[in-house]
C-alpha cells in the first residue's frame, strides 16, 4: 500500500461511515409514516384503530362481550363527534389561515367559526356523555376502580415500567 491509502483510508472510512450516519438520522426523523389521524380519516380507519383500542383495553380490564360494545359505542359517538366538529372541510389549517390571508384578521369570520364548534360540542356531548355512562355503569366495582386508577396516574395501562 502506498502511503497516501495508509494515511487516507482509516480518514474516508469514518468520513463515510459518518455520512451514513447523518443521512439515515434525518430519514428516519424525516418519515412521518401514515397514522391515519388526521383530517380525513375515514370511517374504515377509525373503525380499525378503534376495535385495536377495544381490544387492548377488554385485556387490562377484562370485559365481557356486552362490555366491549359498549366501549365501542362511545367510540363511535367520539367519532361522530369528531366529525361535526370538522364539518364540512377537509383541510382545517386552511380555515384557518383564512383568517390571517388578508391585512386584517377577519375577527367576523373567527367568531362564526368558534360558535360553530361550540355547536357542534353542545349538540354531540350528550350522546357522548351517555354512551361513557352506560359503559361505566356495566363495569363492575373492580373494573371501575382501575378505570379511576388510570384516571389518577397509578399504574398506568401504557405504563411499560
Amino acid at each position: 500500500m502506498t502511503p497516501f491509502f495508509k494515511r487516507n483510508l482509516r480518514r474516508t472510512l469514518l468520513g463515510l461511515f459518518g455520512a451514513t450516519l447523518v443521512i439515515g438520522s434525518l430519514s428516519a426523523c424525516g418519515h412521518r409514516g401514515d397514522h391515519a389521524w388526521g383530517a380525513n380519516i375515514t370511517a374504515e380507519q377509525f373503525a380499525e384503530k378503534r376495535d385495536k383500542m377495544v381490544d387492548r383495553v377488554a385485556g387490562k380490564l377484562d370485559l365481557n362481550a356486552d362490555q366491549k360494545k359498549l366501549l365501542g359505542t362511545v367510540g363511535d359517538k367520539l367519532f361522530e363527534q369528531r366529525k361535526a366538529l370538522m364539518g364540512q372541510t377537509t383541510d382545517p389549517r386552511a380555515e384557518l389561515k383564512s383568517l390571517i390571508a388578508g391585512p386584517k384578521f377577519d375577527a367576523a369570520k373567527a367568531q362564526t367559526l368558534i360558535n360553530d364548534k361550540t355547536a357542534a360540542v353542545q349538540t354531540k356531548s350528550p350522546e357522548v356523555v351517555a354512551a361513557f355512562g352506560a359503559f361505566f355503569d356495566s363495569l363492575n366495582p373492580a373494573q371501575q376502580q382501575k378505570v379511576r386508577d388510570f384516571t389518577e396516574g397509578r399504574h398506568g395501562w401504557f405504563h411499560r415500567g
